[in-house]
Formats: structure tokens, sequence, C-alpha cells
């Protein structure tokens, strides 16, 4: 038993191996339940520190370290799940609590992957083991709500499937693989997950805050948020809120300002609300040697009988080296890790980590590893059915989002292709980020195009619903009331591509009198047929303008509105670059042309919480409806 200088008990741990140790005793016991005590004493690393457990301050020690290392184990993917046994008492110098590796109900799937995979794997495997540690943290925080009402007995075992760490071992090399920033900067600021309802299936949507939300469920027709509750809470919240909106003018009483260049006076406080910037902490692969030992033994158990070389295990579990040196120092880490897994400690005692028997002589006189004995460890290789429908959701996502360059969304498709034939009927993609459902087909031509200073070549239906051919040139991607939009330059000459070209006829059409950039059309990307990139023979000398000034001809039609908020600085302005804002008593009053009525509704309702009044009033009169409507359907449940 090791003691500190001030008296106090503390853990002794040489390697951080004591993970492994866990894993082990758990995973040659299964399927029985272990007790804490019958954990102490077959853990060789809490052995040493704790001996028999013989008083309260060493209980009390091992209790806070046995809970450190089962939550290490969790974030990385493996559970173990928790049960109070039948018979317990103080007075019997019994446990209140036993416990076992969580596997389920069904065997794990074995796919093969490319080392092409690999890049889009690892984010896939990012965003799916992000959405589903939230979704874990909801479904325990329901669970602690009803354990009053349950039997002591009842074993604690979450309904989410788990993260697999067994992916690594079908997909070596999964752990050294980068994530790309703009994903993990999305995922970041999409940290919360709800389950909602729509079209008769469950999704998990992952959002920024409950206003993220709300737009979410309002964009989506009969979209009901099934849980965690303070979502729901929090969505009947607004709908209260959307039903007491006053009417509001559209007067001013200062000359009102562009968004951008308005300055509040100051900034309101954070909101506390449930759902609103409360961080949660996503962990999902480290450089750590016991992550890295974790995925190692996982890839061996899965491989049992099999020979590799140390500098083949080194590349995909430590990284591909860029000199001799590295080379080297990657082969002798992985020559330890091995040496770690082995069924001999340091001292020539039997380790709580017996995980398998090494051809030693093999190794040694080829630098072959070949491993064998797992103690069902085999059992935690691969992923479980569930995790499987989520990483090909995840997958789909990658394929069809702006978050992913351009060559790593094509082989997400093909990746997406592959995973979906392993799915079982009836098993559907369950997985939508907030803000980025809604991307037509045509997006990546358009942003290749633009990128590369190409030309378009398309066919798009006007506002008169007449197919149309042009050929210009796309300058910007804009999205705008939750519309995806093209700036094209439509000042593109037949002096401009090869001779011979087919120019279309329609190129050139009547302009608006008084159109200040006659030359400039901004197109809705889902009106977008039929295109082909062209390529210059030059390079084009295209002119600058403003979005906003752009965006005008968008709104010809458009619907002057007008809402007034609670109090300044809400970030939620901000989103509307194109809108104007005065000081209205103790808030803002925010003025702008909107171009899509239903849109404009559902952003008022999603905001509701710091709307008072809004204008005019035929759109007053459809929010306060459509948040009726609402809250009708969760009556009716």
């Amino acid at each position: 038993m090791a003691e500190g200088s001030n008296g106090r008990r503390r853990f002794s741990d040489k390697w951080g191996k004591h993970e492994l140790d866990v894993l082990a005793v758990l995973s040659s016991a299964f399927p029985q339940w272990l007790t804490s005590r019958q954990i102490a004493q077959r853990v060789k690393a809490y052995a040493d520190s704790y001996g028999e457990l013989a008083d309260q301050a060493a209980k009390a020690a091992f209790a806070k370290q046995f809970q450190r290392d089962r939550a290490k184990l969790a974030a990385m993917g493996i559970a173990i799940e928790s049960r109070q046994p039948e018979y317990s008492s103080k007075s019997e110098g019994q446990d209140f609590a036993s416990y076992r590796l969580q596997l389920g109900d069904e065997p794990r799937l074995r796919i093969s992957f490319e080392p092409e995979d690999l890049p889009v794997l690892a984010a896939a495997n990012y965003l799916a083991r992000s959405v589903s540690i939230t979704s874990q943290q909801n479904q325990q925080e329901q669970q602690e709500q009803q354990a009053r009402k349950q039997s002591r007995n009842t074993p604690r075992v979450p309904q989410m499937p788990v993260p697999g760490l067994g992916l690594d071992s079908i997909a070596p090399g999964l752990g050294t693989q980068s994530i790309p920033d703009k994903l993990v900067k999305v995922v970041e600021q999409r940290r919360f997950t709800a389950t909602v309802e729509t079209d008769g299936e469950e999704i998990h949507v992952a959002y920024t805050d409950s206003d993220d939300l709300a737009t979410f469920v309002l964009e989506h027709p009969g979209a009901v948020i099934k849980s965690p509750q303070e979502a729901v809470d929090s969505f009947k919240r607004r709908l209260n809120a959307a039903c007491n909106f006053k009417p509001c003018d559209d007067s001013s009483k200062t000359t009102p300002i562009p968004v951008a260049d308005y300055v509040p006076a100051s900034t309101p406080e954070t909101d506390n609300e449930p759902g609103n910037g409360r961080k949660t902490s996503v962990p999902y692969q480290t450089g750590s040697e016991v992550d890295r030992r974790l995925r190692l033994m996982l890839f061996l158990s899965a491989h049992l009988g099999e020979e590799f070389s140390l500098e083949s295990l080194a590349d995909r579990f430590v990284g591909h080296p860029h000199d001799q040196a590295e080379r080297k120092r990657g082969i002798a880490v992985i020559k330890k890790d091995v040496e770690r897994l082995t069924t001999v400690s340091d001292d020539g005692e039997m380790a709580g980590s017996q995980f398998f028997d090494f051809d030693w002589t093999l190794l040694e006189e080829q630098g072959i590893v070949c491993a064998t004995n797992s103690l069902g460890l085999e059992r935690l290789a691969g992923i479980s059915p569930q995790y499987l429908s989520l990483l090909t959701a995840s997958v789909s996502y990658l394929a069809h989002s702006p978050v992913m360059p351009e060559d790593s969304r094509r082989q997400a498709e093909n990746l997406y292709q592959r995973l979906q034939k392993q799915m079982k009927p009836g098993d559907s993609a369950w997985l939508s980020l907030t803000g980025y459902e809604l991307e037509p087909p045509c997006y990546t031509a358009v942003k290749e195009a633009i990128t590369s200073r190409q030309l378009l070549d398309m066919e798009y239906t006007d506002g008169a619903g007449r197919t149309r051919r042009k050929l210009v040139a796309p300058a910007k991607i804009y999205v705008d009331e939750g519309v995806y939009y093209a700036a094209v330059w439509n000042g593109v000459k037949p002096s401009d591509v090869e001779p011979g070209y087919d120019f279309p006829a329609q190129q050139h059409e009547p302009v608006h009198p008084g159109k200040k950039h006659p030359e400039w059309q901004t197109l809705r990307l889902a009106r977008i047929g039929h295109l082909k990139v062209v390529a210059p023979v030059h390079p084009m000398d295209i002119p600058d303008v403003p979005l906003s000034e752009l965006r005008e001809w968008n709104v010809d039609n458009g619907t002057p509105a007008d809402f007034i908020t609670d109090t300044v600085g809400h970030s939620f302005i901000r989103d509307l670059p194109y809108a104007t804002v005065e000081p209205w008593g103790d808030g803002e009053k925010v003025h702008l042309l909107v171009c899509s009525d239903s849109w404009f509704v559902a952003f008022c309702i999603a905001h509701a919480r710091h709307i008072l009044a809004v204008g005019p009033e035929t759109l007053r009169t459809m929010m306060i409806a459509r948040a009726k409507h609402e809250m009708s359907i969760f009556e009716t449940e």
C-alpha cells in the first residue's frame, strides 16, 4: 500500500497500465458480474496499493480511482455497466455494486477498409462518437430521474450504442489520422444532441443551442422533439412566448443603421437556460500510451495467430515516419507496447494485463508479432450494428457537406455506398446537423468552379418557370434565409472561350430599368439544372460587387418586416447581415426585407424568448397560429 508524505493513501502506477488491467480482469470473467472487492483483489495495480480494502480510507481511494479508470475506458469506447446486487448490507460486509463489460446482445461487425478510406473514416468516427457521447449524457440524465422508481436490482445499462474503440481493430491506423479543422469547429459548435421524430422516423440532431434546435424543428413541418426533456421544455417556452407577440409598426425614432455597423451600448448576460452555453467534453482520440495500447490490443485480438512486422504496426499505430530515425523510434514504441501486453509483469509476477501470449523467438529474431490467447477480448473487436448505423449516417453527412474538401467528399460518397450494403433492411441513417441539411446537389460543382476560376454552362429555371441556358462566371455562394444562392457574372463573351464553342443564345437578357449592376445575377442553387464546367481561354477579370447590393434583386417582391427585442446586443441579430437596427427602449428594433414569409415565422418563434413585438400584422398572425399548432401537437401526445 502506497502512502504520500502527508500520510494519505495515493495510487501508484508506473506506466498508466491499470485501465488495461481492469479490462483484462472483466473480460476474463465475462459474463459474470464482479464486485468492487473482487476487482480490487484481481487487478494487480489496485491490489498493490489497496490490499484487501481493510479500512474505509482504502475503500474510498479505490472507488475514486476505479471510477476514473471506468470513465477513461468509456470515453475510449469500452463501457463497463453496473448493477446493484440482490442482497447487500453494510452489516454483512458486502459491496453495493457489481460490474462487467457491456458487450451488447448482438455480435460485432468486422468490415474491410482500404487505406484511402481512413481519413474519411476517422472524420466520420469523430462525428459519430461526438453525437453518441452527447446522446448518452442525455439518456443518463433520464435514467437518473427514473432510478428512484426502479428496483435496486435493475442494471443501469445505456441504450445508446457506445462508440466502438473496436473500430480500430478493423481499421488499423485510424488513430493516427488527422481530423479537418473545419469539421472539428462545426462539431464543437453543435455540442448538444436531441432526438427528433420527423416523417415517422427518429433522428439525432446535433445543434448549437436551444434557439438553433427550435429553428430546425420549425423548418421541418411535423417534426417533434422527443428527448431530452430539457429540450422539449425549452421549445415549449418559445412557443408560449410567440403566442404573446405584440404588434409592431414600421416606424423609426432614429435613422436605422446597418447591422454590420451597429454597436450596441451593452450586451445581454449569458443565457443560463439549459442547452445554451453548457459545454460538454467530446473525447475522440488522443495520443496517450494507454489509448495506443488499447487500439493495438483490439487489433491483435481480432487477428489472433496472424503475423505482423513491428515496422507495419508502428506505421499503423504510431504514424507514418518521415525519416529513418522516426521509423526506429516508432518500432521501439510498438515493441515496448507489446511487452506491456504480455502475461508477465516487470517483477516476474503475474500481472493483471494477461492479454496475450507472444512468440518471443519470432519477435526477437525477425521483428514479427504473433499473438494468441486473448482472454475473449475479440468480443470487443469490430463495431456494433447500432454504431454502424450512426457511422454510416456520419459518412453520408460528410459526403454532402461543405466542411470536407471536395476529394474527401467523393471518397466519403464511395465509402457510404459500401457501408450501406452492410445495413439490414429497414435500418436508416439517423443523423442531422443543423444548418447543413439543405445543401443543393449542384453545390459541389459550383463551388469547384469558383475555386478554380472556371466558367459554368448551365440551365436554370427563372421566376416564370421557363428553362434558360447561360454561360456565366460564378463568383460567390451565400445563404440567405436558409436558401443557397450563387452570385454569377453574365459578362462572359464568345472570345472568352475556345472558338466554335456552342455559345448560349439566351446569354443576354433585357435588364430591369435602373438595375445598378446589369451584368450580375443571383440564382437559387435549387433552380440550377444541368451544368458543365468550361475553362476560359484567358483569366477572367470579374468586378467585385457587395452581396448587399446583389441581394436587392432577390427581394423585389419581399415583405418589409420588423421586430423588437427585449435587450440590446443579441447575437442572432448579427445573422441578419442585410438588416438595419436602431435603439428602442431597453432593446432594439430591427428592420429587414423578407423574401420568405415561412422563414421569418420560424426565425421569430425560434428566438421568441428575446422578441417582444413583430410586424407586419399578417406575419404576426401567422406566427401565433404556427405556435398554437405546435403546442397542440404536444397536448395530443
